[in-house]
C-alpha cells in the first residue's frame, strides 16, 4: 500500500510498553505538549469539523445548525479508539453526543481517565483541574450522558461487537459505564447498537497496513444504518493523525518511529489506506494552530 524508509513494523506489545513508561497525564499522551495551547485549539479545531460534518449536533443557534432539523429519536454514539486519558472524550465528543463508548488498552491511562469522569460524575461542580488542563466530562454528573470505558487494542476491537474480541490471542474487557444507563440491571444493553461517530486520533499508527484496512472496515460495518432509526445519513468515521511528506514521485510513503514502534504516514498513504478499505472521503482539513516543529495533522 506504501513505501516504507526501512522493513519495520509497528508491534503492538513495543507500543504499549512505550506508553506504559510515559505520564498517565494529558502532557504524557501529548508528548509534553498538554500544559500549551495545543489541547484548546487541538479540541476546537475537531468539534468544528464534526459539527460541520454533523450539523444537527449543533446544541446552539449558529450558521451551522440546519434551519429545520429533523428530531433524532435516539441517543447519539460515538467510539473513541486509541483514547488515552480521555481527552477526545472529555473535551470534544461528550459535548455533542449522548454516549461514548472509550477504547484503550494501556492500564494506567484508561484507569485515569475512569478515575477523572468517576470524580466529574460525583462532583457538586463539573470541573476538575489537574495541572493546567480543566478535566470535564459533560453530562456525566447529571446523568443525562454515559461513557463506556473498554481495555483493549485496535487489533482485537471489532466495533459492531465491542467487548467480542476479533482476535482470539487478545481480549477485550469491559471496566465501568459512568453516567446515563439504558437499563439499571444491564449496562451495556446498547453496547452493539452500532456508532454514529468513530472517531481515531493520534492511535493509527499502531496499526500495520493490513490491520489499519481491517480495523477500518470493521468500523464502518459499525456504523449505524442510514436513514433509519431517527439518524439522518451522517453516521461516519473520522481520522485525524500526523502526516509526513508524501514520496518523492508523489506517491505514498511510510515513515518508522522506532521509540514507541508506530507509522507515520504521509497523505497519499491514507488515502490509499481509506480506498483499499472501501471508504469515501467526505471532507479533509489540515489542524491549524497547532505548535511548530510538529509533524501536519490532517483529519
Amino acid at each position: 500500500m506504501a513505501t516504507t524508509n526501512n522493513l519495520q513494523v509497528p508491534v503492538v506489545e513495543d507500543g504499549i510498553r512505550y506508553w506504559n513508561e510515559q505520564p498517565a497525564s494529558v502532557d504524557g499522551v501529548l508528548g509534553g505538549y498538554g500544559t500549551g495551547s495545543l489541547p484548546r485549539i487541538d479540541a476546537l479545531g475537531s468539534r468544528l469539523f464534526l459539527l460541520h460534518l454533523y450539523p444537527e449536533l449543533c446544541t446552539v443557534s449558529s450558521a451551522l445548525k440546519p434551519l429545520e432539523a429533523h428530531p433524532v429519536s435516539n441517543p447519539i454514539r460515538a467510539l473513541d479508539v486509541g483514547a488515552g486519558v480521555g481527552r477526545v472524550t472529555s473535551d470534544v465528543l461528550l459535548h455533542l453526543v449522548d454516549t461514548v463508548c472509550l477504547l484503550e488498552p494501556v492500564t494506567p491511562f484508561i484507569q485515569e481517565a475512569l478515575q477523572n469522569a468517576r470524580k466529574s460524575a460525583a462532583a457538586n461542580s463539573s470541573t476538575q483541574i489537574n495541572g493546567r488542563h480543566a478535566i470535564h466530562w459533560p453530562g456525566l454528573a447529571e446523568q443525562t450522558k454515559s461513557v463506556t470505558f473498554l481495555q483493549g487494542t485496535l487489533q482485537a476491537f471489532d466495533p459492531a461487537h465491542p467487548i467480542v474480541s476479533h482476535d482470539s490471542s487478545s481480549s477485550i474487557a469491559f471496566i465501568d459505564r459512568i453516567g446515563s444507563h439504558p437499563g439499571p440491571e444491564d449496562p451495556m444493553t446498547d453496547i452493539d447498537s452500532g456508532f454514529d461517530v468513530v472517531w481515531c486520533q493520534w492511535c493509527l499508527g499502531h496499526l500495520n497496513d493490513i490491520d489499519l484496512v481491517a480495523f477500518l472496515q470493521r468500523s464502518y460495518v459499525a456504523l449505524r444504518n442510514h436513514r433509519v432509526d431517527g439518524h439522518n445519513g451522517n453516521s461516519l468515521i473520522v481520522v485525524k493523525e500526523n502526516t509526513c511528506s508524501d514520496a518523492e514521485d508523489g506517491g505514498p510513503r511510510t515513515v518508522f518511529d522506532e521509540q514507541d514502534s508506530s507509522f507515520t504516514r504521509s497523505d497519499m498513504a491514507w488515502k490509499a489506506a481509506f480506498r483499499e478499505a472501501g471508504l469515501r472521503l467526505v471532507k479533509e482539513q489540515v489542524q491549524e494552530g497547532l505548535p511548530d516543529g510538529l509533524y501536519v495533522v490532517k483529519m
